[in-house]
């Protein structure tokens, strides 16, 4: 029997190991989760905490629409205390009581305009989250593509360090074979040298361009992670008249400035019609011995000496401020779409420098060098220079189509959207 439960224990061991090793080998084989921009974009969105912050605006707004539409509220006061009657004395005592009860009425205009004030806020906030949304999503775009140029430099490196190798290699045989010197070999020793450091520079800076992407989503993507995708290409010209007309008129922080004017407004009108006190409504019962009375009455603050000037001033100083703020954003927009334009333009025409025959021309030069070095044609500083023009042609091709998705992604954020 003891024999049976040992033998069934080990069973149960080798299952759970089995079960441990095929998951490990699973998770190795499957290496890093790869992420689209689709996706990516929608985990920042989700995680980002200035979505949250944004968020707590919006619900704060909310709150304050609630409290502008509230009424005020009544107070009641009462007292007892036993009472007789002394001069003359009829031998009457009573619970003597008091009830007081007060209610203040707002004046309908100030009233009006705190909730006006209060539901202007609250498309500010509202239009604050879309400003927020489209700032995240244009920094998710920026590292996007600051990974991708940083993988692709990765690869270009790699592939150059194995180029190197291979020409080593064979100067190596060469020098074995009595048609080439020691000093060619130094040479060549020296470009691989140079390509593995090429090599650890790309995966430093692929590090820290993934951290900077996982920072933007919040922490979402971890440490472990690669991207797939590809570079934005130009549809169309950019009209920049349109284009600016159009962030005028839809831009979410333009928008934003110009709720917090109405509010700014609206609340130098709250202050105005602030002058107007209050009036309170109150009705007293009171209960004696040999004294029962009801009375009715107003209470009405007469606003004799001050008149709320310092506050109408510091409104029209908001209002002021406000306007001043939003013309200057506009402005800025102005002047940041031309900009941007400008340099997606000038990425554009450096891509077609490229496509249109900079890299063929690279491609034929390799070639060519290659061929010439095999057949002895070509010494090996002609071979590592053309190598070396190559790699720095291919990479300065990723730079441009690098540099036109983020003018693009850039652009997209001083439009307000695509």
């Amino acid at each position: 029997m003891l024999y049976r439960w040992f033998l069934i224990l080990g069973l149960i061991a080798c299952a759970g190991a089995l079960t441990i090793t095929r998951a490990v080998a699973s998770e190795a084989t499957e290496g890093p989760q790869q992420y689209a921009l689709g996706e990516i974009i929608t985990l920042a969105l989700e995680r980002n905490p200035a979505i949250a912050g944004a968020q707590g605006v919006v619900q704060q707004s909310r709150g304050q629409q609630v409290a502008a539409g509230a009424y005020l509220n009544p107070s009641v006061s009462g007292s007892a205390g036993r009472g007789s009657i002394r001069d003359p004395s009829t031998g009457v005592s009573i619970t003597e009581r008091t009830v007081t009860v007060e209610q203040p009425l707002e004046w309908q205009g100030k009233r009006r305009a705190r909730q006006q004030a209060a539901d202007a806020s609250a498309a500010g906030a509202g239009a604050a989250m879309d400003e927020t949304r489209l700032n995240v999503v244009a920094d998710v775009k920026v590292a996007f593509y600051h990974v991708l140029f940083a993988q692709r430099d990765a690869e270009l490196t790699s592939q150059s360090l194995t180029m190197v190798e291979e020409v080593l290699r064979t100067v190596k045989a060469r020098v074995a074979a009595g048609d080439a010197t020691l000093f060619e070999t130094m040479k060549a020793t020296v470009e691989v040298q140079k390509a593995t450091k090429e090599v650890a520079r790309a995966q430093n800076a692929l590090v820290v361009v993934r951290a900077k992407l996982d920072m933007v989503t919040g922490s979402a993507l971890g440490t472990q992670f690669s991207i797939q995708g590809d570079f934005e290409s130009l549809r169309q010209e950019p009209d920049r008249a349109a284009l600016t007309a159009r962030a005028i008129e839809r831009h979410p922080t333009l928008r934003r400035l110009a709720k917090l004017v109405e509010q700014a407004e609206f609340t130098t009108v709250l202050e105005r019609e602030s002058r107007i006190p209050n009036v309170t409504v109150h009705g007293n019962y009171y209960r004696a011995a040999g004294d029962e009375s009801i009375i009715a009455g107003l209470s009405v603050p007469i606003p004799l000496w001050y008149q709320r000037q310092g506050e109408i001033e510091s409104a029209l100083g908001a209002k002021y401020r406000a306007e001043a703020e939003r013309l200057r954003v506009q402005n800025e927009l102005t002047q940041t779409i031309t900009q941007h334009v400008q340099e997606v333009r000038t990425a554009n025409e450096q891509l077609q420098v490229f496509e249109t025959g900079l890299l063929k021309q690279a491609e034929q030069t390799l070639r060519v060098a290659r061929i010439s070095f095999q057949q002895g044609a070509a010494s090996l500083l002609d071979l590592l220079d053309s190598q070396r023009v190559h790699r720095q042609t291919l990479l300065e091709y990723v730079q441009a189509r690098a540099d036109l998705s983020i003018a693009l992604a850039r652009l997209e954020r001083a439009v307000g959207g695509i």
